[in-house]
């Protein structure tokens, strides 16, 4: 079944309801309906998810790249190394850029507007989410897709939960067991408001800090972001000079030829 659908999605779009209906056909006729009910099933890909998978099918290396250089991106965000993020955003630029421009060319000529937006939006939510990236290794998207965040969702911590089941996990701060006692005197129940209160001054520190280092995760991943545009614009702005400079040059020989030639006429 996963070869049929292989084939299915990296198929273009115009052809994916007739290559359905006669695999549909074939599990029929072998008497496999569970498979030709499963078939049945499949959705057509959008033009840009086809371009994705068929990426993903015929150069595969290329996704293997795609997908280390999110490994990279997304410890260089843990980890806050600011200098690798750098680098990395501008290899995520030109990745992304690449890829897309072979998804194009594997799609063939005559084939214009393609949704080449969509094609890098997918790709780039590629490298920012772990689960995207697996979807786009498989090749089976439906739509394209878009990240709309910075940077990498933080997991939350794990502690085990008290009272419950043994071996329950729950999300939260690391659970303190303290002995319990029948008859707490005065001090013991005061040294237990105590703790109480430093638990909670602890518990809040924490929270201060993960939003802390969260928001810092967004200004550095916007700032990067930011960088990365602006050195393209300028390379951009460059090239537009260069091409300026080159048509200044051809006008001013074509002026000297006219006015070479109106002098022999004199």
């Amino acid at each position: 079944m996963d070869d049929v659908i292989a084939r299915l999605y990296a198929a273009p779009p115009e052809d994916f309801i007739r290559l359905r209906g006669e695999e549909v056909a074939k599990a029929r006729q072998a008497r496999d309906t569970g498979l030709a009910a499963a078939l049945g099933k499949l959705r057509k890909p959008t033009v840009a998810a086809w371009l994705v998978n068929r990426l993903a099918h015929e150069r595969p290396d290329l996704v293997s790249s795609l997908l280390e250089l999110a490994e990279q991106l997304r410890s260089a965000q843990r980890e806050l190394r600011g200098a690798d993020l750098r680098e990395l955003s501008v290899r995520r630029r030109s990745t992304v850029s690449a890829l897309a421009r072979e998804a194009v060319r594997l799609a063939g000529p005559g084939r214009g507007n393609l949704p080449v937006t969509e094609v890098e939006a997918t790709f780039a939510a590629a490298l920012a989410d772990a689960e995207v990236a697996a979807a786009v290794r498989q090749g089976r998207l439906t739509k394209a897709l878009e990240y709309t965040g910075f940077g990498e969702t933080p997991r939350p911590s794990l502690r085990l939960v008290q009272g419950a089941s043994s071996g329950s996990i729950a999300t939260g701060s690391t659970a303190t067991v303290t002995p319990i006692r029948s008859a707490p005197d005065a001090q013991e129940k005061e040294r237990r408001a105590e703790a109480r209160r430093r638990e909670e001054e602890r518990r809040r520190a924490e929270e201060e800090h993960a939003q802390a280092v969260k928001q810092a995760r967004r200004e550095l991943m916007t700032a990067l972001q930011q960088l990365s545009d602006a050195e393209a614009a300028k390379a951009e702005a460059e090239r537009a000079v260069a091409a300026a400079a080159k048509a200044i040059t051809q006008a001013e020989k074509r002026v000297k030829l006219a006015q070479d030639a109106l002098a022999d006429l004199g």
